[in-house]
């Protein structure tokens, strides 16, 4: 059987982060197949459990908001996937798998790598090479440079969910209010940056779910 794939537009980080927890309950009891989820949210930030305590610039630790550089604020979410800190707004492709691991597939660190080889994949299939860079998660240019895309994912009772967040058109500015990943916010960049000739974000979203949707059959029970 298939992914469902459903395409939310964008939602609010909050209400997607609860879909996808009660969807993953659903899996989990197998009274749903896979689900997709492909989204775009409102801006904000979301941290994971490696995240440090001076991630956000310019503000205090524990502080539930910052500041973009244009002096537009954003919630700060604490959510229970992997990594660190990164930034969700428009202009990304935000994939959410809630995927069931087969008995033999419960193996999160090579479910990030068939995440990252997907977006790879679907990158190629518009005619640009990205790749890996060693020791970071995400998907990045071929010369290990620019951070394309942020991976942070969790399972509960071996039902997968949050996931992938590329970035397609999205203002990079916004970056410079956290460490992303850790990283300064200048390793980041997008799909329109680095292409001359872009396609279409409809196009592009047509080619990743393929990617995912073949990168993950091995994982799925």
């Amino acid at each position: 059987m298939h992914f469902q794939v459903r395409h939310l537009e964008r939602i609010a980080y909050r209400e997607a982060w609860a879909l996808q927890k009660e969807l993953v309950d659903a899996r989990a009891r197998d009274e749903i197949g896979d689900v997709l989820l492909v989204v775009e949210h409102a801006p904000v930030v979301t941290t994971g459990r490696k995240t440090p305590d001076s991630f956000l610039v310019g503000a205090e630790p524990g502080d539930s908001h910052g500041v973009f550089p244009d002096g537009t604020r954003f919630e700060v979410v604490d959510v229970e996937r992997g990594g660190e800190a990164t930034y969700h707004g428009p202009g990304q492709v935000v994939v959410y798998p809630i995927c069931k691991l087969a008995d033999d597939k419960h193996d999160l660190h090579g479910w990030m790598r068939a995440l990252e080889q997907a977006g790879i994949d679907a990158l190629a299939a518009c005619g640009f090479e990205a790749g890996r860079r060693e020791g970071a998660t995400g998907i990045w240019t071929a010369d290990g440079a620019r951070k394309l895309a942020s991976i942070g994912v969790a399972a509960r009772r071996w039902v997968t969910y949050h996931g992938m967040a590329l970035n397609f058109s999205t203002d990079l500015s916004h970056f410079a209010a956290i460490q992303p990943c850790g990283f300064e916010a200048s390793v980041m960049t997008s799909v329109h940056a680095e292409m001359e000739a872009p396609p279409t974000r409809e196009a592009f979203v047509e080619r990743l779910v393929a990617a995912l949707v073949a990168q993950l059959a091995g994982f799925r029970s």
